[in-house]
This record gives C-alpha cells, structure tokens and sequence, in this order.
C-alpha cells in the first residue's frame, strides 16, 4: 500500500510532466505545459518556490539534474525544439545554455554519468539525438539522426544509456 507523505503545491497553470528530485533530495524541479519550470526547496516535508524558470516556448517535457559535483545545474525540454542549461549561481538561477538544433519537440534530457563530464543526451520526436558536452568553458553539440525510432524515445534516461554511453566515450577519445 502506498501512502501519500507530501503533496506540493506547485502553481503551475497547466498540466505537470515531470518531477524530479535532486541528487540530495533536497530540491524539487518540475515541468508544465505552463510553458515554466519551478524549483522547490523541500524540507521536513515544506516546499518553498525558489526560482520560476521561463525561456521556453511551448509546454516543457522533462527536466533533469546534474550531478551536484557540478554545482546546481538542471536540464529541460520542450515542444518548441529547444533543450535549455539552467544554473544558479548566488542564489538566483541563469540560462547559461540553450541549443535549438532539432526539427521536432525534443522529449527527453537525461546526464551522463558523472565519470563522464557534464554531458547530456536530448532525445527528440525527429528520431534523432544530440549530445551535449561542456568542455573548457564551452558547449558542444553532436548530432546523431535516425538515432531512435520515434515510438521509443519516451524513455531515453533508461532505455538509451547503454547506447550513449558507448557512442559518448567514442567522441570523447
């Protein structure tokens, strides 16, 4: 039996899509058709809204965290063909990247392990994936088409990352 411990009122405007803790447990992104996504401090069971994320153009998909051995970085995809890099930095959260190379609604973002580095692969309605690498101060993207077929990119985080892992460590050496 399942129980609810906490329920989070998130203001979103529209329906929610995702929800996702951090490597912690201490903080809570989500996601909305609203077009936003909002990041809660959650603690002894209390939510405060920290930040209201807006840079997206259509409902936002997915987000996802980095590894905190990277400071507090959050990922996020949407329907209007863009994948958007959040940090915050003294307390208040940036756009420190935005890549818009896809043809269709990129539906899923998930981070590689962290051995890896700061990469993230964006899986996309257009079959393909683009892998994003930071490096030196930069961003870098690689795109591979006709990576997926369509019906299966629902699941990138868990169903692609064999895959990834192997095609990442190939452009990283």
């Amino acid at each position: 039996m399942v129980s609810v411990i906490s329920t989070v009122d998130t203001a979103h405007e529209d329906m929610i899509h995702d929800a996702q803790m951090d490597y912690y447990g201490v903080r809570l992104a989500t996601c909305s058709s609203d077009r936003s996504v909002k990041i809660f401090d959650v603690i002894n069971g209390q939510q405060t809204l920290v930040a209201d994320l807006r840079g997206h153009e259509g409902p936002v998909w997915q987000v996802a965290w980095a590894h905190p051995m990277y400071g507090n970085i959050l990922a996020s995809c949407s329907y209007d063909k863009k994948v958007i890099v959040w940090r915050e930095a003294s307390g208040s959260w940036e756009k420190i990247y935005e890549h818009g190379d896809h043809d269709s609604s990129v539906n899923s973002v998930q981070w590689a392990p962290k051995e890896f580095g700061l990469v993230l692969a964006c899986g996309s309605s257009d079959g393909s994936v683009s892998i994003l690498t930071y490096n030196e101060n930069q961003w870098s993207s690689t795109k591979i088409k006709e990576a997926h077929s369509v019906r299966k990119i629902k699941i990138i985080g868990q169903y692609y990352w064999s895959f990834l892992t192997f095609i990442v460590t190939i452009l990283l050496h």
